[in-house]
């Protein structure tokens, strides 16, 4: 009889034991690097699974670039057609051309003003995706930007806009370096802020629509910037030109901002090297946190997307972390920094720097016009 009790009791208990251990899986697809999943997994996740118990966040990388959101918005579109009445997918993380494509096929849902943190969306790119109105549906977890890089001990006075810059090439030949359309996006970001300042039509370009005229009219600045290249260093891509800086094989060269702070904290790069942004402009790009039309855990998903935009976490993840700059209102996020960490990421390019000189890449049918027209009147 005891025995038997016992054995109930011990049933109950694994009963209610299974019971307790049953958990809500947060699905979760981000495009992007590698250190972006790391970042939910080493950070974002575990920090939302402590608060939220019962939950756990499952992340599954899809690759950098257009290639890598594509996997999701195909997966997206699968579903919507297959007419599944909860998609398995709580949360993305798409780059700008591929959310705008997601928000024209009926893909997301307009969340932004139902959760806490929307009103610190302030960028134009939590409203325009490459000339899609994306407004509502995003919330940007960070904004990437690109600069020129520069060793101060050998540029006194650094160019401050793309006329200054080609000043200083003409009588510093082999000092400034970049991989051209080649190997890395850092080079690519030159060559788009060289066609906003001489191309243009920048805004049309940028925000659309597209007009084929307008990329007809490119061939003096491409012209231009061949004579340009004559007198520049080569590099092997993003990394290449990093190293070439601080082996002082170059003077200058474009640089993605949240790589170039990586590798000074990591002791990679001289502590004097610097920053600056050209006139009119560089691009820079967000990755964005949005919501599946029919995601299955909607209320968790705006938790969690609420939780990654607070100011707290985008000072202490995105900043502090991974050097990335904020994808909120910066000023928000400021009082949650230490100031060495904030005047470390701002100290050279100021939110007022960001706000007036860091652009979007062009719509993707100038983007496509700007290769090909590189490629067969360029090169490098």
């Amino acid at each position: 009889m005891h025995r038997s009790l016992a054995i109930s009791i011990a049933i109950a208990l694994g009963a209610h034991g299974g019971l307790a251990q049953a958990q809500t899986t947060l699905n979760v697809i981000s495009g992007g690097s590698q250190n972006m999943v790391d970042y939910i997994t080493d950070y974002l996740g575990p920090l939302f699974e402590k608060q939220n118990p019962g939950v756990k966040v499952s992340v599954v990388g899809t690759g950098p670039d257009d290639a890598g959101s594509q996997k999701m918005l195909e997966k997206l579109q699968a579903q919507k057609s297959a007419g599944v009445a909860a998609w398995d997918t709580d949360v993305v993380i798409p780059n700008q051309q591929k959310t705008g494509e997601m928000v024209q096929d009926g893909l997301l849902m307009k969340y932004r003003d139902s959760i806490p943190t929307g009103k610190y969306a302030v960028s134009q790119s939590a409203k325009q995706a490459l000339g899609v109105n994306v407004d509502g549906y995003v919330m940007p977890m960070f904004e990437s930007q690109t600069a020129i890089a520069y060793n101060p001990d050998l540029v006194k006075n650094p160019p401050g806009s793309y006329d200054e810059m080609r000043a200083f090439v003409a009588k510093n030949p082999k000092a400034f370096g970049y991989n051209g359309l080649k190997n890395g996006m850092s080079g690519v970001a030159f060559v788009v802020g060289w066609m906003y300042a001489y191309g243009g039509n920048p805004e049309a370009v940028q925000q659309g629509p597209y007009d084929a005229k307008n990329s007809a009219g490119w061939k003096k600045a491409f012209a231009d910037l061949k004579a340009f290249n004559q007198q520049v260093v080569f590099t092997p891509g993003n990394a290449g030109t990093l190293d070439m800086l601080n082996r002082g094989e170059i003077a200058m060269g474009p640089v993605w901002v949240d790589m170039f702070q990586s590798w000074k904290a990591e002791g990679r790069l001289a502590p004097n090297l610097r920053l600056k942004i050209l006139s009119p402009g560089m691009p820079g790009q967000p990755y964005y946190y949005a919501i599946p039309a029919k995601a299955k855990n909607v209320d968790l998903a705006k938790k969690f997307i609420a939780l990654a935009t607070s100011p707290e976490v985008q000072a202490e993840g995105i900043v502090k972390r991974f050097n990335w700059y904020p994808g909120i209102d910066a000023n928000v996020v400021k009082p949650a920094l230490d100031p060495k960490v904030w005047n470390s990421l701002f100290v050279d390019i100021t939110p007022a720097d960001l706000a007036k000189n860091g652009k979007p890449f062009p719509l993707a049918p100038y983007f496509k016009d700007l290769r090909e027209q590189y490629e067969a009147q360029v090169q490098n």
